[in-house]
């Protein structure tokens, strides 16, 4: 097993004069030949920094592609920042939580996105421009060498090294840095190659962000196995823009979050994804109507998948010609699942919900300078993921939500997902709700839901309990004019349940504002009395 990088290099020497990149932000093909030369002279660059991390804040395009291959050239750990989420701020933190200072990015992404300078940032575009003609013409001699001496003049590493540093969602609580090593990576590619047909002449739309492992595997290593197409594109929120890209282009390969592909699926006119031969979604639960939609409208059959960071990430998949709507797919070659029960740990067998362990090459290192959390997520080899669900009797997995986001009411355990699946059938159409859990001085927890549109609640909860225990009828609604999204599209669930906080405290602190105005009001009426 040779290491990411070197696993570019043989696809770039196999297919020199097949175009890598296309990249749709500056209407430029790159070939794999000219790939390889970009990133050894990059590699030239990043050689001086000082630590074995390097920061990469760089959105989906040539440039962050030749810098996450470049820095893994240099022996360099690319330590991939999320800017859709408070760049600045993200940046400072990959900082103090790996101990590196360099940050590459963008000029262009900084202006846009209006972030202010953090100390360590440096920008690609002077990288670029500054390179001389004996740094072009050293680059452009070194990818002619054979590729077995060009491996030597490149970092060495072994799988079990670390290739890339990813963060956690942060969706639920603080972000955790997750170390994936070569291995992680390359035997998740192996199990998704030998599960889905892919073919080197596939065309690769990649606009998942590098920065989630969503993209980094599916949009990133995965094509550059094969040899494919990459179809690169900054604004994966550009949904007119992706939708023309998609049928200028002729992507084959369309990976995506349902938010995602739901933009897509209202910009797109007919025979605009003619050319897509395999959609892929994760991330997020998979509408039923957005599925339904696809097929009906376009003739494509959305197939669902599921994975974590720390998983490196594809755990399982529908595939065509097994493909259950609503299952999260059978579990991929070579990787084990346990469902277990919650309290005893014990093996569940199929119908019976519980927790969804992993175990295989394709689990993390560990989360990085943090043993306490990695042995409390990884025992023996099983990654804890954190979710819920069952094996049926065909053995699909199917995904009943985050154990984090279940409710203990009245001594049970109640399903916040499973609230929210059933109430997102009685939503208009385009609005959005999150149900979660609060304290209650009283009861302990009550459920409430954050939406978008105002409804009548009491009709609503009539309707609910024709489909939920009465124990899981949300008691509390509020509506918000947008609910917080991860960089993914997904509801911020950490976010979004201070903002029920907060609304819950500032009626309680109207509720005893008006109390005290109630109580002085009648103190006033009863002095006045008593002066008559």
């Amino acid at each position: 097993m040779v290491p990411l990088h070197q696993m570019f290099i043989a696809t770039a020497k196999k297919y020199s004069n097949d175009i890598a990149i296309v990249d749709r932000n500056l209407r430029k093909n790159v070939t794999y030949g000219r790939a390889l030369i970009g990133a050894l002279l990059l590699a030239r660059r990043f050689r001086k920094y000082e630590h074995g991390y390097l920061g990469i804040m760089i959105p989906n395009s040539s440039g962050s592609i030749l810098s996450i291959i470049a820095a893994l050239f240099a022996g360099k750990v690319p330590v991939m920042i999320n800017y859709s989420t408070g760049a600045a701020e993200n940046s400072e933190f990959a900082q103090h939580k790996c101990n590196f200072h360099t940050i590459v990015t963008s000029r262009a992404l900084v202006e846009k996105l209006g972030c202010r300078l953090v100390p360590g940032m440096v920008f690609i575009e002077d990288m670029i421009d500054s390179v001389s003609v004996f740094e072009k013409v050293l680059a452009a001699a070194k990818s002619k060498l054979p590729g077995s001496l060009l491996n030597s003049l490149v970092a060495k590493s072994n799988p079990d090294d670390t290739a890339v540093i990813l963060f956690t969602s942060g969706s639920e609580k603080a972000p955790k840095a997750v170390e994936l090593s070569h291995k992680n990576l390359l035997s998740n590619i192996d199990t998704a190659l030998e599960a889905f047909p892919f073919k080197h002449e596939d065309r690769m739309l990649a606009i998942l962000p590098y920065f989630h492992i969503f993209g980094h595997m599916a949009n990133l290593w995965l094509p550059i196995k094969l040899g494919m197409r990459v179809i690169v594109y900054a604004n994966p929120l550009d949904f007119k823009t992706i939708v023309r890209i998609i049928r200028e282009e002729q992507a084959t390969l369309v990976f995506g979050t349902p938010f995602f592909l739901m933009g897509y699926l209202k910009q797109a006119k007919q025979g605009d994804f003619e050319s897509i031969t395999a959609m892929v979604a994760s991330a997020d639960k998979l509408p039923a109507t957005l599925r339904d939609s696809f097929q009906e409208k376009h003739g494509i059959e959305v197939l669902e998948a599921y994975g974590t960071t720390e998983t490196s990430p594809v755990i399982s998949a529908n595939l065509p010609g097994a493909n259950k709507p609503g299952s999260i797919g059978r579990v991929l070659p070579n990787i084990q699942v346990r469902i277990t029960d919650i309290d005893t740990g014990k093996d569940l067998p199929a119908g019976a919900e519980g927790k969804i362990l992993v175990k295989g090459d394709l689990v993390m290192k560990g989360y990085l300078d943090d043993l306490q959390e990695t042995a409390l997520k990884v025992k023996d080899g099983w990654y804890e993921t954190g979710d819920m669900g069952m094996f049926d009797e065909d053995g699909f997995l199917w995904h009943k939500g985050r154990l984090k986001r279940f409710a203990k009411i009245g001594g049970e355990m109640v399903s916040l997902v499973r609230i929210e699946s059933v109430l997102d059938e009685f939503m208009p159409e385009d609005e959005e709700c999150c149900v979660v859990e609060v304290p209650d001085a009283r009861k302990g927890a009550i459920i409430a839901v954050a939406m978008t549109v105002d409804l009548d609640t009491k009709e609503l909860n009539k309707k609910l309990s024709q489909e939920l225990p009465a124990i899981s009828i949300p008691k509390r609604y509020f509506v918000f004019q947008e609910l917080p999204k991860m960089g993914s599209g997904k509801i911020d669930f950490r976010t979004t349940t201070e903002m029920v906080k907060s609304a819950l405290r500032k009626e309680s602190t109207e509720a005893e504002e008006k109390k005290k105005a109630k109580a002085k009001e009648k103190e006033k009426k009863n002095n006045q009395t008593q002066d008559k």
